[in-house]
């Protein structure tokens, strides 16, 4: 045999071996398919750090729907009682001075709860201390409803106001919590989600004060329909408590989230933080002034009957509501910096021909507008305070929402003292400025806009 032959065999045999060894290999991969990589199995066998949210969390168990429950039991508390302060001052038969004391009781209470609610939401988790305050709230608004005397009215209402506030601080820290997991902007369909609660407590309380259901009965009615929602919400931290059952003390320890780091429980805020309550500030001072004022204006400035002035503030509402459904696609796509400038420049165009209108047309445009720049404010507001670098979320969330309770409450009388003074017309040229605060204040919304709070 020559020595071509002795190679050709070699390299024959040798191909062969290897050939051989290669299906070998691929039999023990399709025998042994839990040794392939992470990147190659399917997403069911993937560990659940590594899959979506979406993924993560299914059905009853998703937190962005627990969170949804709480925003939507929040609102529909709200208007529910907002819907029948006229009944109650009958009731009781309150002067308007009284009437207001009773509404600065309930707004001292929750601005009371607001440094409270941060420090246990940072200590304890926003999740449970939202379903906490939740429970707070439908005990209190059924004690309002039955209070026998003004005494005991003025405690159910401040306990009434307390739970709100706590429970809005805690369900916003929650919000940004599950936003933060989802690695993109959900905060504006939340607050949706509270307007539509909102609209749906107040059409339910219109509702029972024209068939002259007694208020009493209807808040205990309501309690108690919207109590399961604390049940539902509180399933995601059901599941997750028994996933993390047999985790050693040493790893819970070293998984603990940042936000339960001591740290001030009040706090003011500064730097860039106090540019976004500011900007929060701002907003709350509009749209509480629109709530009271813009009927008014329309009866008194523009000469329109009642029914056509009550549809101006809807059509503010309507558009704000429809904003806040999309907020979350726009803040994905143009970004939060340019997401707020919009919105103050639509605040800004729509006060200007507010302020100057004089048909009914060109007003309800005005409005349109303005609600359209209201919208997505306070999202982006509460997404940038709970991400701030200066404070927990709790007390960072906390000091912003007290500037915005604040120009809540500031907003109408301002309003009112101005026109004293000058004109209606000349004081809703305040919301102009307002809105420049909103453009100028959009500028603290960037991502390295903690860089400045440092200094």
């Amino acid at each position: 045999m020559s020595d071509e032959s002795v190679i050709t065999v070699g390299k024959k045999s040798k191909g062969q071996s290897q050939q051989g060894q290669s299906k070998e290999k691929l039999a023990q991969e399709r025998l042994a398919p839990e040794k392939q990589s992470p990147e190659k199995q399917s997403p069911e066998k993937q560990s659940p750090e590594k899959q979506s949210p979406d993924n993560q969390f299914q059905g009853l168990r998703s937190p962005r729907w627990a969170v949804t429950a709480m925003f939507i039991l929040n609102g529909s508390l709200y208007g529910s009682w907002a819907a029948r302060i006229p009944s109650i001052k009958q009731g009781f038969d309150l002067s308007p001075g009284d009437l207001g004391l009773l509404l600065l009781l309930m707004s001292g209470g929750a601005i009371a709860a607001f440094p409270v609610a941060g420090g246990l939401s940072d200590r304890f988790g926003s999740a449970r201390v939202t379903l906490s305050c939740a429970m707070v709230c439908c005990l209190a608004v059924a004690l309002v409803g039955y209070s026998p005397a003004v005494t005991m009215l003025c405690v159910a209402v401040v306990l009434f106001g307390a739970g709100l506030g706590a429970m809005d601080v805690a369900m916003n820290a929650w919000a940004a919590e599950v936003e933060r997991d989802y690695g993109r902007s959900i905060m504006s369909s939340f607050h949706a989600f509270f307007s539509v609660g909102a609209g749906i407590g107040a059409g339910l309380g219109a509702i029972a004060a024209w068939d002259e259901i007694s208020y009493g009965h209807q808040f205990f009615a309501f309690a108690v329909m919207l109590s399961p929602l604390i049940w539902f919400s509180s399933l995601p931290q059901i599941w997750q408590r028994q996933k993390d059952q047999g985790v050693s003390q040493k790893d819970k320890a070293a998984q603990e989230p940042e936000t339960k780091k001591k740290g001030p429980r009040l706090a003011l805020p500064r730097g860039a933080l106090l540019v976004v309550a500011l900007v929060a500030f701002s907003c709350a001072v509009g749209e509480g002034a629109m709530a009271d004022w813009s009927a008014v204006f329309l009866t008194s400035v523009i000469k329109v009957g009642e029914g056509q002035a009550a549809l101006g503030y809807t059509v503010f509402s309507i558009t704000m509501v429809a904003m806040r459904f999309v907020g979350d696609r726009l803040i994905i796509r143009f970004g939060p910096v340019n997401i707020l400038r919009f919105c103050g420049g639509a605040a800004l165009i729509g006060s200007s021909i507010t302020a100057t209108a004089s048909g009914l047309f060109m007003t309800y445009l005005g409005l349109a507008l303005m609600g359209v720049g209201y919208s997505i404010v306070f999202p982006l507001v509460f997404s940038r305070a709970a991400n701030s670098k200066q404070l927990s979320p709790g007390v960072a969330i906390a000091s912003v929402a007290t500037f915005s309770y604040g120009g809540l409450l500031l907003g109408p009388p301002l309003i009112g003292f101005i026109a004293e003074i000058s004109s209606l017309r000349f004081a809703f040229g305040l919301f102009v400025l307002l809105a420049l605060v909103v453009v100028i204040g959009s500028v603290a919304f960037r991502q390295d806009g903690e860089t400045k709070e440092a200094n």
